[in-house]
C-alpha cells in the first residue's frame, strides 16, 4: 500500500478551489413524481430527449457498480475514456510545469492529450519484452511528475503488464498511476479493481467501446478514490454523457449473458487466428495477446499493408512505433471477417 501518497499535493490549485457549474438538473433530482419542469429551458414538447440527462448518470453509475463491485462514488463516466483521461491532466497537471511518463509503445492519446494540455511527456520504451522498465521510470520522475500511464493489456502490443513491476509502481510512486484497462474484458488477467481500496493514487480507465461494442456511444468509465472522483466531478462538463448513451448502455449491461457470449466468440476466433497466422510464410513472429487484437511482424509492413487495402482489407500499420518494426495490428474480426483475411495471407506473395 502506499501511504505517502496526499491527494492535496498533487490536485490544481485552482482546481481545489473551484466551485462547480450547478445545473438545473443538478439542483432538482427526479423524485419519479409527476412534476412540471419549468427550471431548465428545455422544450417542454416530449421527443424522448427534450430533457437534459442526468448530469450524474446515477443509474447508470447504480448499475455499473453492481456489476464491478463498486460503489458508485467511485464511479465518474465520460463522453469516452479519452475525456475521462483529459480531465485527470487538467484537474492534476499544471500547464507548462507538470510532467507525465508514457510508456511507448503505448495508446497516442497519452502524448496527444499532453500536448494540447501543455504538459512535459517524459517517454520512457518499454523493454523488448514490451514490459515497463520500473528502475528506468523512476529515474525520470521528479518533484513536478504527476501521473504515470500504464496501458495493460497494452495498446499495441495486446500484452498485460507483470503484477510485480504495476504493484513496483504504485507502492513507490507519490503521483497518479492511470490503468487504462480498455481490454480488460479480453484477458485472463484480473482487473486491478478488486485492489482499488489499498492504492490511494490508483485510477482505472475502461470503456464500452471495445467488449460491450458501444463504440458509436462514447462511453468511458474511471474507477478512483471517493477523493479523485469528486475533483473530476468539479470539471466536467454537466451533461458529458447524452441521454441516448446513457440509455443503450444501460441496456447493454443488462444484456449479460449475451455479452459474455460475444466475447467468449471474439477470443475463440483470436485463438483460432493466432494459429492460422503461424503458418503464413511472410510473418516472421505474433505476439501474444490479451486483447481483442493481435500484433504480427511481417517482412515488409508496408508492403502488406498495401496489398490488404488492394483486397479491401483494412488493418493497421504500426511501424512507425518505437519496438514495433515491421508491425501490424490485426483486429479480431467475425468468422467470415477472419476467414477473408487468411485467404488474402494466403493468396498475396
Amino acid at each position: 500500500m502506499n501511504t505517502s501518497f496526499d491527494i492535496n499535493k498533487i490536485v490544481r490549485p485552482n482546481v481545489s478551489a473551484l466551485k462547480p457549474y450547478s445545473s438545473a438538473r443538478d439542483e432538482y433530482q427526479s423524485t419519479g413524481n409527476s412534476m412540471i419542469f419549468l427550471d431548465a429551458n428545455e422544450n417542454p414538447f416530449p421527443t424522448n430527449v427534450n430533457r437534459y440527462p442526468d448530469p450524474q448518470q446515477r443509474e447508470l453509475k447504480s448499475r455499473l457498480g453492481e456489476i464491478k463491485g463498486i460503489d458508485p462514488d467511485n464511479i465518474l463516466l465520460g463522453n469516452g475514456s479519452d475525456e475521462v483521461l483529459d480531465l485527470i491532466f487538467r484537474a492534476f497537471c499544471e500547464p507548462g510545469m507538470s510532467n507525465v511518463i508514457t510508456l511507448p509503445p503505448t495508446y497516442g492519446m497519452y502524448g496527444v492529450l499532453a500536448n494540447i494540455n501543455n504538459i512535459e511527456n517524459r517517454e520512457v520504451l518499454l523493454s523488448e519484452e514490451f514490459e515497463p522498465r520500473v528502475e528506468e521510470i523512476f529515474q525520470r520522475i521528479d518533484e513536478q511528475s504527476r501521473i504515470i500511464f500504464l496501458c495493460s493489456p497494452n495498446n499495441p502490443t495486446g500484452n498485460s503488464f507483470s503484477e510485480e513491476k504495476v504493484m513496483q509502481i504504485l507502492q513507490g510512486f507519490n503521483g497518479l498511476v492511470v490503468i487504462d484497462e480498455a481490454y480488460i474484458d479480453f484477458s485472463e488477467k484480473e482487473s486491478w479493481l478488486k485492489r482499488l481500496q489499498k492504492f490511494p493514487n490508483l485510477v482505472i480507465t475502461q470503456t464500452l467501446s471495445k467488449a460491450f461494442g458501444l463504440a458509436g456511444t462514447r462511453l468511458g468509465m474511471c474507477y478512483a478514490s471517493k477523493e479523485i472522483i469528486a475533483i473530476l466531478n468539479k470539471i466536467k462538463p454537466p451533461y458529458n454523457v447524452n441521454e441516448l448513451s446513457q440509455e443503450r448502455a444501460l441496456e447493454r449491461l443488462n444484456l449479460n449473458n449475451m455479452v459474455s457470449s460475444e466475447i467468449a466468440d471474439i477470443l475463440d476466433q483470436r485463438n483460432g487466428l493466432y494459429e492460422a497466422l503461424l503458418q503464413i510464410k511472410f510473418v516472421t513472429k505474433i505476439f501474444k495477446s490479451d486483447a481483442n487484437f493481435i500484433l504480427i511482424r511481417v517482412d515488409d509492413a508496408n508492403k502488406r499493408y498495401g496489398q490488404l487495402l488492394e483486397k479491401g482489407i483494412v488493418i493497421r500499420n504500426r511501424s512507425s512505433q518505437p519496438l514495433c518494426e515491421n508491425t501490424l495490428r490485426i483486429t479480431v474480426g467475425t468468422a467470415a471477417e477472419n476467414s477473408e483475411l487468411l485467404k488474402v495471407f494466403r493468396d498475396i506473395s
